[in-house]
C-alpha cells in the first residue's frame, strides 16, 4: 500500500465516531458559502455536487440557499447521521457511495467539498470533479486549517510538544502553520493549478499536474478565527480526527492528560489559530480548434 493509500484510509475513522464527529466538528462560515455561491453565480433551485458530506456541516448550509444537493458520502454511519440532521432541509439526495465508484447521471452547476477531498484518490478525483461539471461550472473546496498568529503560538507549541513526547510519527508530519500572509502567499504561487494550491495548504499529496489543464480562475476566500477550547471541548474534538486512528491507547491517555495539565496551568482556555479558507476553480473550457489559413 503506497504511502497515501495508506494515509486516505484512515478517513475510515470518521464513520466509526459518527455521533461524536456531528457533535464535535465546526460547521462552515456563511462568508465563506455565500462566497461560493456569489463565484459559482448558483442560487435557489442550482443543483451541485458535494463529495463527502460528512454528518451534513456543509449540506445543511447549502440547502439554507435553496440549493439542490446531492450528497455522496462512503461512510454509513455518517450518511445516516446526515440524513437524520436533514430530514427536513431542503431537496437533498443522500448517496452512500465513493467518488471514484460513481458514474454520475447529470451535470451539476458546482462541485462542493468541505475537509474531504484528500480522502479521495488524486489520480481520479479532479478529472471526476471536472467531467462533473457543467461548461464553467465550479468546483469549491472548503476546510478548517491551523495558522499561526502570536496570540496562540504558544498554546499550540505546547500542544505539539506533547504530541512529540508521546507520538513522535504522528509529530514528524504534523503540518507546519504559516501566518495569514504567507499562506496566502503559498495559493497565489499556485494558482494555476488547483489541485497544487489545495495540496500545499493542508499538507496533503494530492497535487497532480494533469488537474492544471481541468481548472482555471482560482480564487481565495479566508475567514481567520481565534477558538478557545476547555482540555474537554479538545480531547472531545481531537478524537475525531484522523490521525487519532494511529495512536495506542496509552498514547491517547498521555495527550488527555497533558491537555488537561495544559488547561489547568494556564487558568483559561486552550487557544488555537484556525483560518477557515474556500479556494474556488472555474472548469476550463476546451480550447478552440485551430483555423485553417
Amino acid at each position: 500500500m503506497s504511502g497515501g493509500t495508506l494515509a486516505r484510509s484512515y478517513g475510515k475513522v470518521f464513520n466509526d465516531v459518527a455521533a461524536e464527529y456531528d457533535r464535535n466538528r465546526p460547521t462552515y462560515p456563511d462568508a465563506l458559502v455565500d462566497r461560493a455561491c456569489e463565484v459559482a453565480d448558483i442560487g435557489d433551485g442550482d443543483s451541485v455536487l458535494e463529495i463527502g458530506c460528512g454528518t451534513g456541516q456543509l449540506t445543511r448550509s447549502l440547502l439554507a440557499r435553496g440549493l439542490r444537493v446531492t450528497a455522496l458520502e462512503p461512510g454509513d454511519q455518517l450518511i445516516r447521521v446526515a440524513e437524520e440532521n436533514l430530514k427536513d432541509a431542503g431537496d437533498v439526495e443522500f448517496v452512500h457511495a465513493r467518488l471514484e465508484d460513481m458514474q454520475l447521471r447529470e451535470s451539476y452547476a458546482a462541485v462542493f467539498s468541505a475537509s474531504a477531498i484528500h480522502w479521495v484518490d488524486p489520480d481520479l478525483s479532479w478529472r471526476k470533479i471536472a467531467d462533473a461539471l457543467t461548461a464553467n461550472g465550479t468546483l469549491a473546496l472548503v476546510q478548517y486549517f491551523g495558522l499561526k498568529e502570536l496570540r496562540s503560538v504558544d498554546d499550540q507549541e505546547a500542544l505539539l510538544s506533547a504530541l512529540r513526547r508521546h507520538a513522535w510519527e504522528v509529530a514528524a508530519s504534523w503540518p507546519t502553520y504559516s501566518d495569514l500572509d504567507c499562506t496566502i502567499a503559498g495559493v497565489q504561487e499556485r494558482r494555476r493549478n488547483v489541485a497544487d494550491a489545495w495540496g500545499w495548504l493542508g499538507s496533503y499529496d494530492i497535487a497532480r499536474d494533469y488537474a492544471a489543464d481541468l481548472f482555471e480562475d482560482l480564487q481565495l476566500a479566508t475567514v481567520p478565527t481565534l477558538i478557545e477550547h476547555t482540555a474537554s471541548e479538545l480531547n472531545a474534538l481531537l478524537a475525531t480526527m484522523s490521525f487519532w486512528a494511529r495512536l495506542s491507547p496509552e498514547q491517547r491517555d498521555a495527550l488527555v492528560n497533558e491537555n488537561h495539565a495544559l488547561h489547568e496551568r494556564l487558568g483559561r482556555p486552550i487557544r488555537a489559530s484556525t483560518l477557515a479558507a474556500l479556494v474556488t476553480a472555474r472548469r476550463s473550457l476546451p480550447a478552440p480548434q485551430g483555423r485553417r489559413a
